[in-house]
């Protein structure tokens, strides 16, 4: 159904989401029709006969254009899929749970939002992923796995033994994450970056074909640091 949604943003049917960097970092939360609480995060609650909606995301995040966006594509592909003729098992559910990390000073280091999107339209088997957004301070731009490492560099072969382990160690048995995935730079998208840690998210079937549903593992930021371009 995540393609069935993408399909119809690509058709062209949400217009508008290009806006100014600054005039989206001041109006994210009220765009998508949230309110701040005193914890300096945004919440925004939907609730109609044809589906329910919840985000929580921070409000400080420094790239809220980005954040604003994407929830807005997401929000709205999911209620065109909702207002199509034929939706059944109503209400849809749609709850987008962003988390907040940091590493470093405040005015430099690194900001990072993961969010836990779990939707559910009607089907048998409800989808859960993760979209991360990551902030270098000092440079004010957005990291990617890319831009995170140094050009040189060759990560995955550290971190894909390590993530294999971590997850083994939490399904508890031998995690069967083939070469061909593990080593698939594409697999590695969605990550937060912490003082001690790089954080991988993985949704459902990304890494092991649906076994042991949405992951996430722990690489020590030891044992990449020779290779960070941040």
């Amino acid at each position: 159904m995540r393609l069935l949604a993408a399909a119809l943003l690509g058709a062209g049917l949400v217009t508008g989401i290009a806006v100014a960097p600054v005039a989206a970092a001041q109006s994210a939360c009220a765009d998508l029709g949230g309110t701040v609480d005193p914890d300096q995060v945004c919440r925004v609650h939907v609730q109609n006969p044809t589906y329910t909606l919840d985000y929580s995301f921070p409000a400080d995040y420094p790239d809220q254009q980005a954040v604003g966006a994407y929830l807005t594509q997401t929000r709205d592909g999911f209620v065109n899929v909702s207002d199509m003729p034929g939706a059944w098992n109503l209400p849809y559910v749609l709850d987008a749970r962003g988390t907040g990390y940091r590493s470093g000073p405040d005015d430099g280091g690194t900001r990072s939002v993961v969010f836990e999107v779990y939707e559910n339209v009607g089907g048998a088997h409800p989808q859960t992923w993760f979209k991360s957004f990551n902030w270098d301070v000092a440079k004010e731009a957005p990291i990617t796995f890319e831009t995170l490492f140094r050009p040189d560099a060759k990560p995955l072969d550290v971190i894909f033994p390590i993530v294999q382990a971590d997850v083994s160690r939490q399904l508890g048995v031998v995690a069967p994450i083939s070469p061909a995935d593990g080593l698939d730079p594409a697999k590695y998208r969605e990550f937060a970056l912490t003082d001690d840690s790089l954080i991988f998210f993985f949704g459902q079937g990304e890494m092991m074909a649906g076994a042991g549903g949405a992951l996430q593992a722990t690489v020590p930021r030891s044992a990449v640091a020779p290779m960070l371009a941040t």
